[in-house]
């Protein structure tokens, strides 16, 4: 009984008591009762047990009172904010106990959908429907309301995020069960609303024998591992038991924040799931290294995912772009051709189709070069992975909103009708690595490389990902045009040198389904061996005497859409 601690008790505090007190009578009953104790009145031996176990009871629940919620609430600190609690079961439970014991905010009320909870009182915080949190909020001065469903669907969240977005209230979220049970949070730690959550995708869950396919028992190497790609790609590596897993960066530090990370990861694996962590220092366009690395640790399965991937960087800067996405993608595939590599997975962009921009058009030449080293040779099975944006990686606009709203404003927009697809980071890496796995020896494709399209649902209005990011943070939205009084102002600025009004994923022709609901495989043209063979002739020339101009008329002679950026820092060296 003593090992438990009294500001938590509760049902389980009597349980534990009854059974003590229990034991204790039957040896009272059986001394005082049946066999007798002379001076002792053999009542006695069911009145104390009663008396005891009233007294330790009515003890332990006082002082669950005095150091819980009932007194703390009398003595609590002005200070502290007033929060609702969007779910009363366990998770809401729990959080607002954790809320009351840290001194950091005082839970004032549950909102739940079950209208059997509604009117009672949990932990001696009511129960209210969701029709009240506006009357709510008003009466006891709320800012604040923190999702506790950790075991709802992302698309119901969603529900619940978007029917509070004109509240005015910011809204912040307990963790996914999966981020307890991985260890990456606690179930006290409220975060800010994931862009997910908001979207509101449900993630299918993966195919484990595709998961496994090309990597458990296997050599892994994963190319540009520290990116936002590459790292997830290595985190969902880990979990499928490669023999070995080798990291190829050309940034130190993210090199360095990847592999310290992965091997947390192994820390908390047994001895027969860790795997060995290579970390190699390097670039992809150095092919002497590429041969080493590939014969040294005999790698079956490559990732590559290293490639320069901001539109307006790679638009100033399109010779680097053509040396990283172009030549640096050939010279890794070609030495995975020449040392019998298993599979090779491209990971390819959304602005690779009819592209615009210097970025997308170098990403379209690389699909085509390797889907003519497919048609080559029959050692190495390729596949080329297609999608657009992912939350939460380097340069997306999410940590960009974030960042202009706690700074107050303004919010900038490109346009107010541009639309991009939108995929979580852990959910584009897993379906990369399933599509890897469906793809079948060359000989069986006739483009050499088939391209798998991931379904990223519908495109989103990027106006209104700022507008609701807005509202969910508790502010409300400025607009001079409208004489609309408010917090911050969403201010449009044009789209950039390259970009795109709207985004698409298919340059022409069918899609095919694939045994995965969320994958699916384009039937596209390919260009000839002998063409691409020049195309990377004119380029490795133009490279190599870092003529800007020939790179970018190259470039546009394959391309209709292609505008030539203006000068570049280059030019005017040059």
């Amino acid at each position: 009984m003593y090992k438990l601690v009294f500001r938590y008790a509760g049902v389980q505090t009597l349980v534990s008591v009854v059974k003590a007190v229990t034991i204790y009578a039957m040896i009272s009953l059986t001394v005082i009762t049946l066999l007798g104790v002379p001076g002792i009145p053999r009542t006695i031996g069911i009145i104390q047990p009663l008396l005891m176990f009233l007294s330790i009871t009515s003890f332990r629940l006082v002082t669950a009172l005095w150091l819980g919620q009932g007194f703390a609430q009398f003595f609590r600190s002005k200070a502290r904010r007033n929060v609702i609690i969007y779910g009363a079961g366990v998770a809401g439970q729990d959080l607002a106990n954790s809320l009351v014991i840290a001194d950091d905010a005082w839970p004032v009320a549950f909102i739940d959908d079950d209208a059997s909870l509604h009117g009672q009182t949990i932990e001696g915080i009511k129960v209210y429907p969701s029709s009240h949190i506006i009357k709510l909020a008003s009466s006891f001065l709320v800012d604040e309301i923190l999702l506790a469903m950790p075991s709802e669907g992302r698309r119901r969240r969603s529900e619940i995020v978007a029917s509070l977005a004109d509240s005015g209230l910011s809204v912040r979220t307990l963790p996914s069960y999966s981020d307890m049970v991985q260890r990456r949070v606690s179930i006290s730690e409220v975060r800010d609303l994931s862009v997910d959550e908001i979207l509101g995708r449900d993630a299918v869950d993966p195919d484990q024998s595709l998961m496994q396919h090309d990597i458990a028992g296997n050599i892994v190497l994963v190319t540009g591992a520290g990116g936002s790609i590459g790292s997830e790609l290595c985190r969902q590596i880990i979990l499928q038991r490669p023999a070995i897993l080798v990291l190829l960066e050309q940034t130190e530090f993210t090199l360095y924040q990847v592999y310290e990370e992965l091997k947390k990861y192994l820390d908390r694996m047994s001895d027969e799931q860790r795997c060995e962590l290579v970390m190699i220092l390097g670039s992809v366009n150095d092919s002497k290294k590429l041969e080493s690395i590939l014969q040294a640790y005999k790698v079956t399965t490559i990732y590559h995912t290293a490639a320069y991937k901001h539109v307006p960087i790679v638009e100033e800067n399109p010779v680097e772009g053509v040396r990283n996405n172009i030549l640096g993608t050939y010279a890794v595939a070609q030495t995975a051709c020449e040392l019998g590599v298993k599979k090779f997975v491209f990971i390819s962009t959304d602005k690779a189709v009819r592209p615009t921009s210097i970025m997308g058009a170098t990403k379209r030449l690389a699909e085509l070069v390797l889907q003519a080293l497919g048609q080559q040779q029959k050692q190495t099975t390729f596949a080329i992975v297609r999608f657009g944006n992912v939350l939460g990686s380097s340069g997306s606009v999410v940590p960009l909103f974030r960042q202009q709203i706690k700074a107050g404003g303004p919010v900038t927009v490109t346009h107010k009708h541009a639309t991009r697809y939108f995929m979580t980071i852990t959910e584009a890496a897993q379906l990369v690595i399933q599509a890897g796995a469906m793809t079948t020896a060359s000989n069986e494709q006739p483009t050499g490389a088939p391209v798998y399209l991931l379904d990223m649902g519908n495109p989103i209005a990027i106006f209104d990902l700022a507008k609701r990011m807005i509202e969910l943070s508790g502010f409300t939205i400025f607009d001079e045009m409208q004489c609309q009084d408010g917090d911050i102002e969403i201010k449009e600025i044009g789209l950039r040198p390259g970009e795109k009004l709207h985004e698409e994923l298919l340059i022409g022709g069918i899609t095919r389904d694939t045994p995965h609901p969320k994958i699916k495989v384009a039937d596209e043209e390919f260009s000839a061996t002998e063409d691409i063979e020049g195309l990377l002739m004119a380029l490795r020339s133009a490279v190599c005497a870092q003529d800007v101009q020939a790179v970018c008329e190259i470039i546009a002679s394959h391309f209709e859409d292609i505008s030539l950026p203006g000068p570049t820092m280059l030019d005017a060296e040059r």
